[in-house]
């Protein structure tokens, strides 16, 4: 068993009274922490004003970069703060320089929002997209991919665990691989951000991007990008203002010789305080034993629904987190998820378009989705279940 406080995790979490919330893959509830954070800082710029609440909260918002870096094991430097993980995926995306010709190496299970940008910027660039297959676990095939490096390929951008289910990608392993070929390696980490360990130097990316709202038990609004060192002296964000580029001169500006050359000057100062309230929440509690606490709640999910014939379990991969998908035989899922809504549980639905070349290559339904987290009880979970099996 993980050793954890349960009961007192759940007790600083409000809306543990209001429904038994089994969707932290969507949006998770945050602890009384955060909620504080962002309703204080809020009522702080209602009192004296925005910009005279963050000049008086300078140095706890400052600490928001110092309390992320660590998590992921970087330094405050290579951490810029953005509005959600798209936000922070696309500004890494569209500021890498790649030549016409240039092989983005993606995997099957990769997300709608990073796909069609691929799209638009091989139509505008004349870039290839080049899907790496999977191997026999569904996961990306680790092998097929160094296989497909030679000197045209630009980028290798991969989800680590996509939103359609409990894979987890081998992203360490593609790190390996892009080091070794010195090829930039775009880490999307929106779903495993919370649940799992992010070890940046470990999973050798040079670019991360993740949400606050999912597993870390943030606010909504949140996300965050981090860009190694290296890169810190060369890349140009594809669009600036004059927080990430001062304008110096007349006709010069100057990059900042951080990652937040990639911020605007304007930005919500009470979500970002809510943001680095849960990142201290999680780093309290231990990412270990959240991922550990985690992981044996999805495998107990799975175990309850596979005991039933008219639900069909969807996940792939040898390694699963967080997030099981599922489907029932006949059953319409948005009715099933409105129905567990009116009986006091939230799950959710995966659609095929968010994830459309591993779930046409599946033939894949609409999903439903159980994410529970670390605060959700092995009592909460078999309710869930035994509701979704009376179904009518």
């Amino acid at each position: 068993m993980c050793a954890l406080d349960i009961e007192r995790i759940r007790g600083e979490t409000p809306g543990i009274v209001v429904s038994t919330h089994l969707l932290a893959s969507g949006s998770a509830l945050m602890p009384q922490s955060v909620v504080d954070a962002v309703v204080g800082h809020t009522l702080l710029e209602a009192q004296i004003g925005g910009y005279e609440a963050q000049a008086r909260q300078a140095d706890a918002l400052d600490r928001v970069y110092r309390l992320v870096a660590n998590h992921i094991g970087a330094s405050a430097r290579e951490i810029a703060l953005m509005e959600n993980a798209t936000v922070a995926w696309c500004h890494a995306f569209y500021a890498l320089p790649l030549k016409p010709g240039a092989r983005i190496l993606t995997c099957e299970a990769e997300y709608a929002a990073n796909y069609v940008a691929f799209l638009q910027r091989a139509k505008r660039d004349d870039l290839k997209i080049e899907v790496v297959p999977s191997d026999e676990t569904g996961a990306l095939n680790v092998a097929a991919l160094k296989d497909a490096m030679d000197e045209d390929v630009g980028l290798i951008a991969i989800t680590w665990v996509p939103t359609n289910g409990g894979l987890v990608n081998p992203a360490a392993e593609v790190g390996k691989i892009a080091q070794a070929f010195d090829v930039p390696y775009l880490l999307d980490a929106c779903q495993a951000a919370g649940q799992l360990r992010i070890d940046v130097a470990a999973l050798g990316c040079d670019f991360l991007s993740a949400t606050g709202r999912k597993f870390l038990r943030g606010p909504r609004g949140t996300g965050f990008l981090y860009v190694k060192e290296k890169w810190l002296s060369s890349l140009e964000p594809a669009m600036i203002d004059f927080f990430g580029a001062p304008w110096v001169a007349q006709d010069r500006y100057a990059l900042r010789d951080d990652a937040r050359r990639f911020e605007t000057w304007e930005n919500s100062y009470a979500l970002r305080a809510g943001l680095g309230a849960a990142v201290d929440y999680a780093d309290q509690i231990g990412i270990d034993l959240i991922a550990e606490r985690v992981g044996l709640l999805a495998d107990k999910t799975r175990s309850h629904l596979a005991e039933y014939p008219q639900i069909t379990l969807r996940d792939l991969g040898s390694t699963k987190c967080g997030i099981v998908s599922f489907s029932i035989g006949g059953k319409d899922p948005h009715l099933i998820v409105q129905h567990m809504a009116d009986s006091g549980f939230a799950i959710g639905v995966s659609y095929p378009s968010t994830t459309r070349i591993d779930s046409e290559r599946r033939n894949l339904p609409t999903m439903l989705r159980i994410a529970p987290h670390y605060y959700n009880t092995e009592a909460e979970i078999e309710r869930a279940i035994e509701h979704l099996s009376r179904l009518p």
